[in-house]
């Protein structure tokens, strides 16, 4: 089983739900679980699909797509999601082209010390995607003045924000109806 609801095999999928599964395929040919699992409410994948898309795969961001990948990633870990990890720390590696590096990245994030591996603006956004995970009721304006302090603008605020709500978005998604990677390719892009 690879949810503790229901989902609609493909061959299943008629109107809408079909046209929506045509759109979410993955460049490997297929549907992964966490689009499947809105099957029986397909105007959700909808809005997901184009949330993960203006969040993470937006053309205008100003933030290189690797580092929007290790804050998923980060966010990801700090909520024990093991779906959205493998899938966005695959993706990080990817997009980052040093496995080593990754992997130290991977370590640093595990012991929440991410400045073992970032520092700078980098590091401010990834300290403010850690609490706004973790402590969000914590948050105030510091957090956004120590990245400003640290030469990140308010655009690459937004991005990270972005990113980091629909990371939390996605692993309650996931987590919360039992989501397992049985039957996906792991990653969306293959290293090249």
């Amino acid at each position: 089983m690879s949810a503790w609801i229901r989902m609609i095999p493909l061959e299943e999928a008629t109107g809408f739900l079909k046209q929506m599964y045509e759109k979410v395929r993955t460049p490997h040919g297929t549907v992964d679980n966490v689009m499947k699992v809105h099957s029986l409410r397909p105007h959700t994948m909808d809005g997901h699909w184009v949330l993960y898309k203006a969040a993470l795969h937006c053309k205008d961001n100003s933030l290189p797509l690797w580092f929007l990948e290790a804050v998923g990633t980060y966010t990801s870990m700090i909520n024990k999601c093991d779906y959205s990890f493998s899938n966005h720390f695959h993706n990080a590696r990817v997009l980052m082209r040093d496995d080593a590096r990754a992997e130290r990245m991977k370590a640093a994030f595990a012991e929440g010390r991410p400045e073992r591996v970032f520092q700078g603006k980098e590091l401010a956004l990834l300290r403010y995607a850690g609490k706004l995970t973790a402590r969000p009721q914590d948050m105030d304006e510091g957090d956004i003045r120590a990245i400003r302090d640290a030469g990140g603008t308010d655009e690459e605020i937004l991005e990270v924000n972005q990113v980091c709500a629909y990371f939390n978005y996605a692993n309650r998604l996931l987590n919360g109806l039992g989501v397992t990677l049985q039957g996906d390719t792991v990653g969306y892009y293959t290293k090249g």
